[in-house]
């Protein structure tokens, strides 16, 4: 199981480990976003400093309608407590989880400022 907690910005959060390409990890707090539905984003300069090997360019529209291209990288994660390789995508935005991640997985949110943030994986 994950946890988390909902912030003063009334938002879904957990800290999540991430590697570095040297095997150090940093634990970055992410927001739970439903309407994302790639796994990870993370900010260009969190992504230099782990030194995150680039794979690839993509494409978005964004909820306004706009498109925006972005690099790709590879990185391992730590979900939970199983280190899982995940495509990252830079975004120069607070770091966010997808559906990609969770899907598979239910997710209780007590949304009131402090509220505990559960995430566990459904079983079939």
């Amino acid at each position: 199981m994950i946890t988390g907690v909902v912030n003063p910005h009334r938002e879904a959060t957990i800290r999540l480990p991430v590697r570095s390409a040297g095997g150090q990890e940093q634990e970055i707090e992410v927001i739970l976003d439903t309407g994302f539905s790639g796994s990870r984003t993370l900010p260009p300069s969190v992504i230099t400093t782990l030194g995150l090997p680039f794979r690839s360019r993509g494409r978005a529209v964004l909820a306004d309608g706009s498109e925006t291209e972005f690099d790709i990288h590879a990185a391992t994660i730590v979900w939970d407590a199983v280190p899982r390789n995940i495509l990252v995508e830079a975004a120069d935005t607070d770091p966010l989880v997808g559906m990609g991640l969770l899907y598979g997985h239910e997710i209780h949110i007590q949304a009131v400022d402090g509220g505990p943030v559960t995430i566990q994986r459904l079983t079939s």
